[in-house]
């Protein structure tokens, strides 16, 4: 059975540093990334990666947000850096067999092109 695992959220001040991982067990998805949802708020995308390594950011992001993915663990990380209070948000890793960044050029592909989910993992940011 294919499933997204994600650890490493966690309390942190503003201006901190967190990594985030996602364990995918079972395949090695084309494309795989980053949702984000705070409470009383829609999900967002945050970071993608694809098989070819090309990355995708949400501009809120750029600059702090590190996506990368280990092939040979089929594990995905983000490393977020100089974190803000509006990063507080439930995190979720999810994935898709197609090669989305194809058809998305400059933008994170929406949310329901991806139909495997991981549980999340809570990042909270204090000041």
């Amino acid at each position: 059975q294919v499933q997204l695992v994600e650890s490493g959220g966690g309390s942190v001040q503003a201006g901190g540093s967190l990594r985030l991982s996602c364990a995918a067990s079972g395949y090695t998805f084309n494309t795989i990334g980053w949702f984000r949802q705070a409470p009383g708020s829609e999900r967002e995308g945050v970071a993608v990666i694809d098989l070819l390594g090309r990355t995708r950011y949400a501009d809120s992001v750029k600059g702090r947000f590190t996506v990368s993915r280990d092939n040979t663990k089929n594990t995905l990380y983000l490393q977020m850096n100089s974190l803000k209070l509006e990063d507080t948000a439930m995190y979720y890793c999810a994935a898709a067999d197609q090669w989305l960044l194809a058809d998305n050029p400059s933008s994170v592909p929406p949310a329901r092109a991806f139909l495997i989910w991981g549980q999340g993992t809570l990042v909270t940011v204090s000041s």
